[in-house]
């Protein structure tokens, strides 16, 4: 039974089954019904694993294989018909040649299996920047999570309609789950995902990076709008005005606490509120009014479990009370519920750690040994956030004051600067990096570029990435948001950080939004503007932030500064137009006038 006339659907869903040769095809039509079956089914089988009804009503545990517990990169493939245009950040291969390798591997796939097929919207239904994609899977666990993540069911139709061609192909099987044939494959020019051989998350559950982000961002080139790995949030302010902001930084810099983050007590008694709109993904377009605005194409979160906690990130943990489905995590055999490291520092003694055996969690934790994965993962409903933006379904975006990039650096970067201008910002982007932790690596310190955060999820050629920045600045026009960089991680002599971070973040966004407003002057140094130190409200952390520390938080050394444009002029040399990447003219001279400022 299918849930659509449209003939490029049906036409594409029967080269599907005839391909991987399904025993039974499942239209899947988002019914509360109908999912109810699956998750019967799926605790039937031990897909899943109920947990304590009670104290997480409508929760659901499910657990990868060892093998299979984080995205791939080193399996993920851009393939467009020239190499060049999927540039030096991706892993390339013809499209055509492509074809013929994984086609064998898909040839009746899903023999025994059962073929579900879900129509799924990206971004609220009847949003003229939402978009449609059809995922067919052999994983119920997909089906469950893609409820969470996406608009999925027969509505998501809606939006295509029954003559469109303007959808998302996507194919996965987990087939053997072995790592050896594991792919992850974007056709940007055919508008089509293949996912083989993984049952995790950001491989498996197509409408996130791979639509959201690498597919997205090169439709996004063509159609003249913008797919970035940004959250989005909105800060209501005492007058009941609110303005809305977009934040890019690399993993482990503290994006999901800023999404949700939860201003200190001063400015809440003021009546300051923040909202979340998205932890993850923005898309973002021109408005009637020249202003840019921002949806988030997602439904939900995806989040890292570990180091979530009630002090952390209070709006996260909350949200997985309810309906939530945990990948990886431990559980606690008493009653059914969950935990994993820095929850609490309570690990349950009678306890099953991700892989599945059972342990004393205190000993095994004592041992230095994980219970649950470290990128163990939730995935909760958008809509149980108790700071979820009342804008959050408005089908035509939040307009947007501000877009801030950040990175974790230890001494170059001040706590925040303005940008000059909207190219001088789109510099600043491209050279968003952060310093690798002892956690990632056993050298400290290394600089790894991420450019805009999206180094891994950019659909085609960086160079060609930033200069649709550039066009869509020049499109904008006046209406362009105003563009920052922070860096929470400035650390003093002694290697400790000088700004306390979380929810003191909102100091920041404070200042940010009232230089977008024109009501705070600012002092023009080599690299952007940065605040006056009376200009920052340390309002209840004067202790802990002296004049002196500010000074350090804000203080741009020339040297550093110095050997910071050098290391760029080598990233973009070296690391992008050697290897392909076309580096625009605009940001070659943005490089030059910084330099020749510092000199």
């Amino acid at each position: 039974m299918s849930l659509t006339k449209n003939p490029n659907v049906l036409k594409w869903v029967d080269e599907m089954v005839a391909l991987t040769k399904p025993d039974k095809v499942v239209w899947i039509d988002g019914s509360e019904e109908q999912l109810n079956e699956l998750r019967k089914e799926a605790i039937a089988t031990g897909e899943m694993i109920e947990l304590n009804q009670e104290k997480l009503p409508g929760c659901l545990y499910h657990r990868t294989q060892p093998n299979d517990v984080a995205r791939v990169e080193d399996r993920t493939f851009i393939c467009t018909k020239k190499k060049e245009d999927a540039g030096p950040t991706n892993n390339w291969m013809d499209p055509q040649e492509m074809y013929a390798k994984l086609t064998p591997m898909y040839d009746g796939v899903m023999k025994g299996r059962t073929m579900y097929v879900i129509p799924y919207s990206m971004g609220p239904i009847g949003s003229p920047l939402a978009k449609v994609g059809v995922e067919v899977t052999d994983s119920i666990y997909v089906v469950l999570n893609m409820d969470i993540m996406t608009r999925m069911g027969v509505k998501a139709f809606e939006n295509l309609g029954d003559t469109s061609d303007d959808f998302v192909r996507c194919l996965h099987s987990k087939a053997d789950v072995d790592p050896e044939g594991r792919y992850i494959v974007q056709f940007p020019e055919d508008n089509a995902i293949w996912s083989i051989n993984s049952a995790y998350g950001g491989n498996v559950l197509l409408g996130k990076k791979c639509f959201a982000l690498r597919i997205a961002s090169f439709q996004g080139k063509n159609e003249g709008w913008m797919a970035e790995h940004m959250l989005i949030l909105g800060v209501k302010k005492p007058n009941g005005e609110v303005k809305y902001i977009t934040a890019a930084f690399p993993s482990a810099c503290g994006k999901t606490n800023l999404a949700m983050l939860i201003p200190p007590e001063g400015y809440k008694k003021d009546g300051y509120e923040v909202f979340t709109v998205g932890d993850d993904i923005a898309w973002m377009k021109q408005g009637d009014d020249g202003r840019l605005y921002a949806i988030n194409p997602e439904n939900g979160f995806f989040g890292v479990a570990p180091g979530t906690n009630e002090k952390s990130n209070y709006n996260a943990l909350a949200t997985t009370r309810k309906n939530t489905i945990f990948t990886n995590v431990a559980i606690n055999n008493d009653d059914m519920t969950v935990w994993w490291e820095k929850l609490d520092k309570n690990p349950p003694v009678n306890a099953t750690e991700w892989k599945g055996a059972k342990v004393n969690g205190v000993e095994y934790t004592a041992e230095g040994n994980n219970l649950a994965h470290p990128n163990s993962r939730f995935t909760a409903p958008a809509i149980n956030c108790p700071c979820i933006s009342p804008e959050f379904d408005n089908p035509q975006g939040v307009p947007i004051s501000a877009i801030i990039f950040g990175g974790r650096r230890a001494s170059t970067t001040p706590l925040v600067y303005q940008s000059f201008d909207w190219t001088h910002g789109t510099y600043i982007g491209s050279a968003v990096s952060s310093e690798t932790t002892a956690a990632a690596t056993g050298a400290v310190g290394v600089l790894r570029h991420d450019p805009m955060a999206m180094k891994p999820f950019i659909g085609y050629n960086v160079g060609d990435y930033w200069a649709h920045w550039l066009e869509m600045g020049e499109k904008l026009g006046e209406n362009a948001p105003k563009i920052f960089n922070v860096n929470w991680f400035k650390q003093d002599e002694n290697g400790n950080f000088m700004w306390p971070g979380f929810g003191d973040n909102m100091r920041v966004l404070d200042w940010i939004i009232k230089r977008c407003e024109g009501t705070v002057d600012a002092v023009e140094t080599p690299i952007g503007f940065l605040p006056k130190a009376e200009d920052i409200n340390l309002n209840g952390i004067e202790d802990e932030v002296t004049p002196e520390i500010l000074d350090k938080l804000l203080a741009v050394d020339k040297d550093l500064w110095k050997k910071e444009i050098a290391e760029m002029r080598r990233y973009y040399n070296e690391d992008i137009s050697a290897k392909g990447g076309r580096v625009p003219e605009a940001l070659m001279e943005e490089l030059n006038k910084i330099e020749s400022k510092l000199n």
